[in-house]
């Protein structure tokens, strides 16, 4: 039985990663579970999973917690999670943090050698070489839940990496696909997230409306596989059938198709190199009829294009282009900015900064501070 430990069990990926656990007992067993404020859905989890060790956000969680369940450890804050990553004993840990939450934990996991399976993009986003480097040294493999970046390390198994021409990413083009410029102004919070074909949380369904997601995607792309970014295209598919492709130097195509479920590259990742079965509806070629494809318009869209510039200009680049879109969209969340306006700010403050070098964490986390220091 593999032993699974969860960095962020209540959110979509959690959840989803539980559900699969718990229809494939004889297979896994929890070890870990952490979570913000949903100590409520936490704590079900906890008698469902019967894990070892937990951490929540606010210590008064966390002593309620104990106080319920006298033999589990119960940590709590920013120094629980790091714990978690490193203590917990597991075999994969489920990284499914938002946000630049993710890095530190990330990094102490693999420091004790657990191996990762990725769902949090922001980890390699920010970290880059720096986090591939640690894993290489430590032995770890970096399993991604991304569906885009599962569909490309799926088409990838037999074949060599040396032999990668091109990879394709798609991309939905969200809800806002086809819109203009001054149709964007207009955009509501209540329109942003209601994405037509998957179910997420809150930042990256915004982050799908703006197509930073599919940015950020680029970035972690070029480090999980070792491709440069002027070989990942981005192509619009709003079906959603086909999560990404590789072509290879030959100019075969391979492509992961499937339907829009998370499901499948959660348990892809937990069980590699294995499979296991699921009740993911499978796809209706029949009904489905035809599959479309579009180029994004980054003229409309513009934090797609400020991802490759981020990633192309290298150094502390795309940790500012990270730290300024995860406190605007917050801001857009709470009512504070326009829609619009998280792609204008992210411009101006990657226009204003002067670029340093990454040589380790510390810098990463400084500089993610400055930037939100900046716009907070």
């Amino acid at each position: 039985m593999k032993k699974i430990s969860i960095l962020g069990s209540t959110g979509s990926i959690g959840t989803q990663a539980l559900d699969i656990i718990s229809k494939n007992r004889d297979k896994f067993t929890v070890k870990a579970l952490t979570c913000g404020k949903r100590v409520e859905v936490l704590t079900k989890q906890i008698e469902a999973f019967n894990p070892d060790l937990v951490c929540v956000e606010e210590e008064r969680d966390a002593i309620k917690l104990k106080k319920r369940f006298r033999r589990l450890e119960v940590l709590w804050g920013e120094s629980g999670l790091k714990e978690v990553a490193s203590k917990a004993e597991c075999d994969i840990l489920l990284n499914s943090l938002v946000g630049m939450r993710g890095l530190v934990p990330t990094y102490e996991a693999i420091k004790s050698g657990k191996n990762i399976a990725l769902a949090n993009k922001e980890t390699l986003v920010t970290g880059g070489k720096f986090i591939i480097d640690e894993a290489k040294k430590n032995g770890v493999k970096i399993l991604p839940v991304d569906s885009e970046h599962s569909a490309i390390f799926q088409a990838l198994q037999g074949n060599s990496e040396k032999d990668i021409k091109r990879i394709y990413l798609t991309a939905s083009g969200g809800p806002f696909r086809g819109y203009t410029l001054k149709e964007l102004e207009g955009v509501t919070l209540e329109q942003a997230l209601r994405h037509p074909n998957w179910s997420m949380g809150s930042k990256i369904t915004i982050d799908s409306a703006t197509m930073m997601n599919k940015g950020l995607e680029v970035i972690e792309a070029r480090w999980l596989f070792d491709i440069e970014p002027e070989y990942i295209d981005v192509i619009v598919h709003k079906e959603s059938i086909i999560h990404s492709m590789v072509e290879y130097k030959d100019h075969s195509i391979i492509a992961q198709l499937g339907a829009p479920d998370m499901r499948v590259p959660i348990s892809y990742a937990l069980t590699y190199p294995e499979r296991i079965r699921n009740d993911v509806p499978t796809v209706d070629f029949f009904s489905l009829g035809s599959l479309t494809f579009e180029k994004a318009d980054t003229k409309v869209f513009r934090c797609l294009d400020l991802a490759y510039e981020a990633i192309k200009k290298g150094k502390s680049y795309p940790v500012v282009l990270n730290a300024a879109n995860e406190v605007l969209v917050q801001q857009f969340i709470e009512g504070k900015i326009s829609f619009i306006d998280i792609q204008r700010t992210i411009e101006r403050v990657m226009e204003e900064h002067v670029a340093v070098n990454i040589i380790g964490l510390s810098d990463i986390l400084s500089i993610d501070q400055e930037i939100r220091g900046k716009l907070e």
